[in-house]
């Protein structure tokens, strides 16, 4: 499983990770990975509650995904998760 990471996340998990997920896992027990291998990742992805960010996009496969109903998708080997923070421009 890889997770690539853009922007500020980039800076908080390295371009690119590698991931070794239990079959079944979910796009939510991966978040929770990394959370758990990253505070600071946690404190920029989630708030006080545990509740992923309204904010923070991901995608799955290149393909974005709804972070409030697709958490619950399944991941299987050779998926690739990109998680993107809020992006500014002007």
């Amino acid at each position: 499983m890889k997770v690539r990471a853009f922007a500020s996340f980039r800076e908080i998990l390295g371009r690119e990770r590698e991931m070794e997920m239990k079959e079944g896992s979910t796009v939510a027990d991966l978040l929770g990975d990394l959370a758990l291998a990253s505070p600071r990742f946690r404190e920029a992805a989630f708030d006080d509650s545990g509740q992923l960010k309204d904010y923070v996009l991901l995608m799955k496969n290149r393909k974005k995904i709804d972070s409030l109903q697709d958490l619950k998708s399944e991941l299987c080997e050779g998926d690739e998760v990109a998680v993107f923070p809020p992006v500014a421009g002007g």
